[in-house]
């Protein structure tokens, strides 16, 4: 499930594609905040493929197109009009080449390689879970200590952001809502039913929302990513458990995974977890993943710049409707500011080929898109985590993301983050999977202080307040076998390694 992927800035001007959907910023607020549903029927022989098409966003060309998406073979799952995205699904092996021929289509692409059939998550490693055992030592530690939660002794990335002293001060607001965009979240967990949102959550797998009560929880225990994101941004300080670094704020579960062993997270999926989070009030959306199936989304292929048009004008949309994405770097530890990396996990959905790719041309969605905060990964001793992506100019802001190499003076002695899992139980992780959820409940706090802010002036926020360590002064070697493992570049104020800086919960509410 732990497939990597890097992650680096896309800058507005270079790709024509998104300058199709600067226009996002800027759409009329009469935009429709329903998706057209449309009939779903599909041949029970064919071998269907999804699809995105990108349309101009008047009203009339989206009627001719959807005609013609009809004539080529295509059925349409939802038209989202207001960013003129239809996803369509279709047996037709030409359908894609007939459609971008149609007037009006800007782009459309395949979403996947492989047939329908009935993770990208950004975390490294397998789930430790926590034993009784541990959690009776550690909840005497915290005991001694004076926390007020049983396993916060554990959490040691709590007050290397100051997150338990700023929970003294302002926990976060009611008001505010961060959505993990995931694997779907165990609402059900005394953690986290304090504080979650079920009428900001949905499951969009497919990517037409369910609303049904409870659509959005993990279908197994496997699942459990997004439940353990969740915990860390929210879990409530209520006596149980683990506290997350904002537990006054509220959580929201979007489910855009794969229901099988897969975990897939397709772009149409994306798409409509943007829009519904826009459209639903959601203040800041977590993402912990990559979109699948390509580790690059290169523009001279027309399927793969159809993704990055889809997806851009989904979170471009969320954006203009005051909703902040942050998103993981990635855990290959590539310096995300070369020229060529090499990819050869992509697609990951059936047969994988290994490509060079430049990823200042080739982009990782969502993380490189315009305006998406991108998070690296810091240990215990605030140094870069081993695997995290780096890059100068590419990270934003850091976060304790847990490193096993970094061992902390915990009951534990485990340098990963304690969180929430599936069914009221707790586990370690380590990822920038873990270090996103820790920026997007800071941005939940900043929001809870200023509650006008504009995403933007969110972003400028916290890198303002961060506190950077600096790149390293001696060798990065993180295995000890005398080679640097990475190369910091830049200054005090911004660097390769850490952006602006590792956030800071406390001055957050301050």
């Amino acid at each position: 499930m732990a497939h990597l992927r890097p992650r680096h800035r896309l800058a507005l001007a270079v790709p024509v594609v998104l300058s199709l959907t600067a226009s996002l910023g800027f759409l009329p607020s009469a935009a429709s905040a329903v998706p057209i549903a449309e009939t779903t029927a599909q041949a029970a022989d064919a071998p269907n493929l999804a699809y995105v098409v990108n349309t101009r966003l008047d009203h009339r060309t989206i009627n001719t197109v959807k005609k013609a998406i009809n004539a080529a073979g295509g059925t349409i799952v939802v038209t989202y009009e207001q960013i003129g995205v239809i996803v369509v699904h279709s047996a037709n092996p030409d359908f894609g080449m007939i459609i971008r021929k149609v007037p009006g289509v800007q782009s459309a692409g395949a979403t996947r390689t492989a047939p329908l059939s009935l993770a990208s998550t950004t975390d490294e490693g397998a789930v430790q879970y926590l034993s009784k055992e541990q959690a009776v030592k550690t909840a005497k530690a915290s005991a001694a200590a004076g926390d007020s939660e049983p396993l916060e002794a554990d959490q040691w990335d709590l007050p290397a952001i100051g997150a338990d002293k700023a929970a003294k001060i302002n926990p976060g607001s009611k008001s505010v809502t961060v959505a993990v965009i995931d694997v779907g979240v165990d609402d059900t967990h005394p953690d986290i039913a304090p504080n979650f949102s079920p009428s900001q959550s949905a499951n969009c797998v497919g990517g037409k929302a369910d609303t049904t009560y409870g659509s959005w929880r993990p279908v197994d225990s496997a699942h459990y990513h997004g439940t353990h994101v969740a915990g860390e941004i929210a879990a409530a300080r209520n006596g149980i458990g683990v506290a997350g670094v904002a537990p006054g704020v509220k959580v929201a579960g979007i489910t855009v995974a794969e229901p099988d062993s897969s975990q897939l997270f397709y772009p149409e999926s994306v798409v409509c977890a943007f829009v519904f989070a826009a459209d639903h009030g959601v203040e800041i959306t977590n993402n912990s993943y990559y979109v699948d199936p390509w580790l690059y989304n290169c523009m001279d292929d027309p399927d793969q710049r159809a993704i990055v048009d889809a997806v851009n004008r989904a979170q471009l949309y969320a954006q203009s409707k005051g909703t902040l994405n942050v998103a993981a770097a990635g855990n290959s530890n590539d310096d995300l500011d070369s020229h060529a990396l090499v990819d050869d996990s992509s697609p990951d959905d059936s047969t994988a080929v290994t490509r060079t790719v430049d990823p200042h041309e080739c982009f990782d969605v969502p993380t490189q898109l315009p305006g998406v905060v991108t998070v690296s990964s810091v240990g215990v001793t605030k140094a870069k985590s081993y695997f995290s992506s780096y890059g100068q100019g590419v990270i934003d802001v850091s976060a304790p993301g847990g490193d096993a190499r970094q061992i902390p003076d915990t009951p534990s002695k485990n340098g990963r983050i304690l969180s929430t899992l599936p069914n009221n139980t707790y586990g370690y992780l380590q990822g920038t999977s873990m270090a996103t959820p820790h920026v997007a409940a800071v941005a939940a706090l900043l929001k809870s202080t200023h509650p006008h802010a504009s995403p933007a002036q969110l972003q400028a926020l916290l890198k303002a307040e961060a506190d950077n360590p600096g790149c390293p002064t001696d060798v990065y070697d993180t295995n000890g076998d005398g080679i640097a493992d990475a190369t910091c570049v830049g200054g005090k104020r911004v660097n390769g390694f850490y952006g602006f800086g590792i956030v800071n919960a406390l001055r957050a509410v301050k």
